[in-house]
């Protein structure tokens, strides 16, 4: 047997001061009683003060309220299981680690800023199912779904820019890593939450809507960097990108597509400008996306069983008002 409340096991401690307090009052009502009749003259009057009743009336009310504090600590023994349903909806962030990621136009730059809202995402939408999948010229599945946040908040670490195989900069390859981790039950239920600077070299816009249309797939897209834009920095160097002509490019938030992807899908679009964005429009737009069973879980719990003590309480409780000292007396035959 376990105490969910055992901070109040002092509240034991008022049974015998209840008990004492009984003992108290009666006497004082006795000692009233016997200054205007003598005890001789009690049973005259139709009262009876027996000492037994006395006795048995502080003893209820002594258990009565024992039995109450004891219920007020919540005793619990016996398990029962319940099975837990828990409901959600499937998140995939899509993040894009290009070499266009490593501008500064977003402070610190565009990657990390990318990161750091992934995280205040999946820890903002707690119950559902989320997974990560990496995009540059091609896709990568970091974790398929689950309802393991902390999964992501770890993997996060080891999206760095232009880390894949594949460089470049193709949205569609990770799209489809990322539909094809939906269950193939049903359309419902699905947000792809895709985190680019815009940029995509393959130039398929209607492929890529196409693919979303058929997946049944709400995007919210989070447009990172700035329409200025910014040069790109080379890994491991102070050098910057050029192009053929030996000019510094200068890599500019493309939100065209972006913009697209969310509106034709009923979902929302965010320019991020920093990490001080305003993240509800996404968050609200997944909260109030219809919901799926995604984990059932039973579990094993102590039964609560306050109710007899609370039982026990009523009855001496009951005992006590019955009981009293002062009882009609019987009349002679």
């Amino acid at each position: 047997m376990t105490l969910a409340r055992a901070e109040l096991l002092w509240l034991l401690l008022a049974a015998p001061l209840a008990a004492i307090a009984a003992v108290w009052l009666w006497r004082r009502r006795l000692d009233a009683l016997s200054a205007w009749a003598a005890r001789s003259l009690w049973h005259r009057l139709t009262l009876d003060a027996g000492g037994r009743h006395l006795v048995l009336s502080v003893t209820a009310l002594a258990l009565a309220v024992l039995a109450a504090a004891a219920a007020l600590t919540e005793p619990r023994w016996g398990t029962i299981e319940e099975t837990v349903e828990r409901e959600g909806v499937d998140i995939v962030f899509v993040l894009d680690s290009s070499l266009s990621m490593v501008a500064a136009d977003v402070k610190p730059d565009r990657i990390t800023v990318a990161r750091n809202l992934v995280r205040e995402m999946t820890h903002r939408l707690p119950g559902h199912r989320v997974a990560l999948v990496q995009a540059e010229g091609e896709g990568i599945v970091l974790a398929p779904l689950t309802v393991d946040s902390a999964v992501i908040d770890l993997l996060l670490d080891t999206v760095l820019p232009a880390s894949l195989p594949t460089p470049g900069t193709l949205l569609r390859p990770a799209l489809e890593r990322a539909v094809a981790l939906f269950p193939p039950d049903n359309q419902k239920h699905r947000a792809i939450v895709l985190l680019s600077d815009g940029e995509d070299h393959s130039e398929k816009e209607e492929a890529i809507l196409r693919l979303l249309g058929e997946a049944g797939a709400v995007v919210y897209s989070l447009g990172i960097g700035s329409p200025q834009g910014a040069p790109i920095r080379l890994p491991g160097s102070d050098a910057y990108k050029q192009n053929e002509q030996g000019h510094v490019v200068v890599s500019k938030l493309n939100e065209k597509l972006l913009e697209r992807m969310a509106r034709e899908t009923d979902g929302v679009y965010l320019r991020v400008s920093g990490l001080g964005v305003e993240l509800e429009p996404v968050l609200d737009g997944i909260n109030h996306m219809e919901r799926r069973s995604i984990d059932g879980q039973v579990l094993s719990t102590l039964a609560q069983r306050f109710q007899w003590p609370l039982a026990v309480a009523a009855l001496f409780l009951t005992l006590h008002l019955g009981a009293s000292p002062l009882r009609p007396a019987r009349e002679d035959s």
